[in-house]
C-alpha cells in the first residue's frame, strides 16, 4: 500500500490507484483507528470522494493526496473551533494555505484537535479529548498540533497542517516519529489562521518524509496580500548534500535534559551521525538563545494571546481550559514600557544570533529535552509543558526556520528527534541536508513500522543566484543555436518534458526553429526539452536577443514544476506544420534528415 505523498501521487498518475480510492481509504482507517480525540470535525466522506473524482490533472503536485488541517485554520464548510466550542464559527472561505493545497490537488479530510487556542506543547488541553500517542500510548501526543501529528503518524493521512508559534510544529513531530517542517515566518500566508501570537505564528507541515513536507511547502509558499505579515521569500529547490557542511552544537554543559540520560545519549549519537555524513561540528554559545526563550512567556508576547480571547475571557471565562486561562490572563498585565523594553532586548539578542549563524550553515539541537506521560503532564501541566519548549521557544522570536527530524527510537520505546535551525530563508537548505540525515537513520516512519522509501535523487538545480530556462528547439544540446547558451556560460541541468498542454510547430525560419504553443490543459502533447541554468545577467542578454515570433513565457513541466522557456506568438503558427506527434524538435529534425 502506498503511504507517502510521493508514492500516492505516483500511484495516482500511473492509474494503479484512483484518488477516490485513496480518500476512501483514509476514512476507513479513521474508523478502524477509532480515536475520536484526533479529529474535531470530519468532512462528509461522499463530498470528499466526489471532489477526488473531479480531479482531472494528474500533473498536480498533490494529486489526490488526503490532508488533515489543524482546527485553528479555516476550511470552508467546516467550523473553526480552536478547540473551544464557545469560540466556534463557520468560515466563509478557505485559509489561503488550504486554498493553495486544494489548487495543488489535495483533498481536505477534516479538522484536527489541538491544545486550546494553540497554547501548549503537550496536546492535553482540549475539551475534545486527548489524542492517544500511537508510538507509545502513555506519552503525551505533543501539542499544540496534537491531532495533526497523530493523524500522520497513525497513517490516517500522509500530510497535515499544524501551526508553530513556540514549537507546536516540532515537539509533536518528535513524539510521533514524523517530520515537522516549521517554515520561515511569512513564507506561508497566515490569512485564515486564528492567531496565537500574530507576530510569531506560522503554519507548519507534518509528514512521513522531508520530501513530502517540501512538496506541501512548495504548494503553499508565496506572498499574500490578505496577510500583512506575509513576506516574499523565494523558495529554493532541494539540492544535493553539500561537500562542506558546518553545523553548530552547544558548548559542553549547556544542554539541558532534566536527567533524561536516554535523550542525552541519543543526541550524542545524532551528532556522531552528522559527522559520519561529513559535517563539521562547531560549538556555539546557547545562553543567548535560552534568554530569548524566556522572553516568550515571561515577557509581553503573552499579551498577543490575551488579545485573541480577551472578549471570551470577559464574557465566558469558564469556556476556556483552566490551564489556558491561567497562562493567557497574564497577558493583561504587561505595560507599554514592558513591551518596548523586551523589544529592545530581543533586537540585541537577534544580533547575537546573527553573529552565531555567520559561520554556520545551521545548528542542531534536540527537538525536546525529554518525554512525559499524559499522567505526568496532567499532574504538573505548566512546568512540564515549559520544559518541552526548552529548544523551541526562541525560534520564531529570532526569525529562524526549522526542521524537526526523527533521530532514534530509544530502548524504552520512546522516539527521540533533533531539529535543524537556521536564519529565515534557508528552508530548502535545511530540507536538503535533513532528508539525508533522516534516510541515514533507517528508522521506520510514523507508528506503523513502515520502512522509509528510497531517497529520491535530487536533480541538478539552478543555484539561488541562477535562473532556469527551458529550451525546446535550435538551442538544444548539439543543435544549431546551442552556442548562444554556452557562450553565456549557461549549464545544462537536465532533460525534461512539458505537461500535455502544448503543440509544437515547425516555423519558416533560418536556421529552422520550432514554436511551442500552449493549449488547453491536457489537450496537447508532452514535448521534450532541456533545462539550462544561467546567471541573471546572462539571462537578460539571452532574452534580449530572441527574435519574434518567439518569446519567453512560463512553461509547465510534467512533474508540476514551472520554468521560464520558449513559447511562440499564436499568430505565427498560421500555415505552420504541426509536428507535435514527434514529441520534440530533435526527433523531428532526425526524421527530416532521413528524407
Amino acid at each position: 500500500m502506498t503511504e507517502t505523498v510521493a508514492a500516492i501521487v505516483a500511484a495516482h498518475r500511473a492509474g494503479t490507484v484512483k484518488p477516490a480510492q485513496t480518500v476512501a481509504r483514509s476514512y476507513q482507517r479513521i474508523r478502524e483507528h477509532n480515536d475520536p480525540a484526533i479529529f474535531i470535525s470530519l468532512r462528509d466522506e461522499a463530498d470528499a470522494i466526489a471532489e477526488a473524482e473531479r480531479l482531472t490533472d494528474p500533473t498536480l503536485p498533490l494529486y489526490g493526496v488526503p490532508v488533515a488541517v489543524k482546527d485553528n485554520i479555516d476550511v470552508k464548510g467546516l467550523p473553526t473551533t480552536a478547540a473551544c466550542p464557545a469560540f466556534s464559527y463557520l468560515p466563509a472561505q478557505d485559509a489561503t494555505a488550504v486554498a493553495k493545497l486544494r489548487a495543488a490537488g489535495a483533498i481536505i479530510i477534516g479538522k484536527t484537535n489541538l491544545d486550546q487556542f494553540a497554547t501548549g506543547l503537550v496536546g492535553v488541553r482540549s475539551p475534545y479529548g486527548i489524542p492517544k500517542n500511537p508510538v507509545r500510548a502513555d506519552l503525551v501526543p505533543g501539542g499544540s498540533s496534537s491531532g495533526s501529528a497523530v493523524a500522520v503518524s497513525a497513517g490516517l493521512v500522509p500530510l497535515s497542517l499544524g501551526t508553530d508559534t513556540a514549537g507546536s510544529g516540532r515537539v509533536p513531530a518528535m513524539l510521533n516519529n514524523i517530520v515537522g517542517l516549521k517554515p520561515s515566518l511569512g513564507l506561508i500566508s497566515n490569512a485564515g489562521l486564528v492567531p496565537a501570537c500574530r507576530t510569531l505564528d506560522c503554519i507548519s507541515v507534518f509528514s512521513l518524509t522531508v520530501d513530502d513536507a517540501v512538496a506541501a511547502l512548495a504548494a503553499m509558499a508565496g506572498p499574500d496580500g490578505a496577510d500583512p505579515f506575509s513576506r516574499d521569500r523565494p523558495l529554493a529547490p532541494l539540492a544535493a548534500f553539500p561537500a562542506k557542511l558546518t553545523l553548530g552544537i552547544p558548548k559542553a554543559g549547556q544542554l539541558i535534559f532534566f536527567g533524561d540520560h536516554a535523550a542525552e545519549k541519543a543526541y550524542g549519537e545524532a551528532c556522531k551521525r552528522w559527522q559520519a555524513l561529513g559535517a563539521t561540528l562547531v560549538e556555539f554559545d546557547l545562553e543567548p538563545f535560552y534568554e530569548t526563550a524566556r522572553l516568550l512567556y515571561e515577557g509581553p508576547w503573552v499579551a498577543e494571546r490575551y488579545l485573541v480571547i480577551r472578549d471570551l475571557l470577559a464574557s465566558s471565562p469558564e469556556a476556556i481550559h483552566p490551564v489556558t486561562r491561567e497562562i493567557t490572563i497574564a497577558g493583561a498585565r504587561p505595560t507599554a514600557a514592558d513591551t518596548f523594553a523586551a523589544l529592545y532586548r530581543l533586537q540585541a539578542l537577534r544580533r547575537v544570533a546573527g553573529r552565531t549563524f555567520a559561520e554556520l550553515d545551521a545548528i542542531v539541537l534536540p527537538t525536546a529535552p525529554t518525554i512525559y506521560s499524559t499522567a505526568q503532564v496532567l499532574a504538573n501541566p505548566i512546568e512540564l509543558n515549559s520544559r518541552l519548549g526548552t529548544y523551541t521557544n526562541f525560534v520564531n522570536l529570532l526569525d529562524l526556520c526549522g526542521l524537526a527530524l526523527p533521530s532514534a527510537m530509544r530502548s524504552d520505546g520512546a522516539p527521540f528527534g533533533i531539529t535543524l535551525l537556521a536564519p529565515a530563508g534557508r528552508d530548502a537548505k535545511l530540507a536538503s541536508i535533513g532528508r539525508v540525515f533522516h534516510a541515514d537513520t533507517r528508522l521506520s516512519i510514523g507508528s506503523k513500522a513502515l520502512p522509509q522509501p528510497s531517497l529520491a535523487a535530487v536533480p541538478a538545480q539552478a543555484g539561488s543566484d541562477e535562473i532556469t530556462i527551458a529550451v525546446v528547439g535550435a538551442h538544444l544540446s548539439g543543435m544549431a543555436l546551442n552556442h548562444e547558451l554556452t557562450t553565456l556560460d549557461a549549464r545544462l541541468l537536465e532533460e525534461a518534458v512539458t505537461a500535455p498542454d502544448y503543440k509544437l510547430y515547425a516555423l519558416d525560419t533560418a536556421p529552422p526553429k520550432p514554436g511551442m504553443l500552449r493549449v488547453e490543459a491536457g489537450a496537447g502533447t508532452s514535448i521534450k526539452l532541456e533545462l539550462w541554468a544561467m546567471s541573471p545577467a546572462a539571462f537578460g542578454k539571452f532574452v534580449a536577443a530572441i527574435p519574434p515570433p518567439l518569446s519567453i513565457g512560463t512553461v509547465r513541466l510534467a512533474d508540476g514544476r514551472q520554468a521560464k522557456g520558449f513559447i511562440v506568438e499564436p499568430a505565427a503558427i498560421t500555415g505552420a506544420k504541426d509536428i507535435s506527434a514527434y514529441g520534440g524538435w530533435r526527433a523531428f529534425m532526425a526524421e527530416k534528415a532521413k528524407g
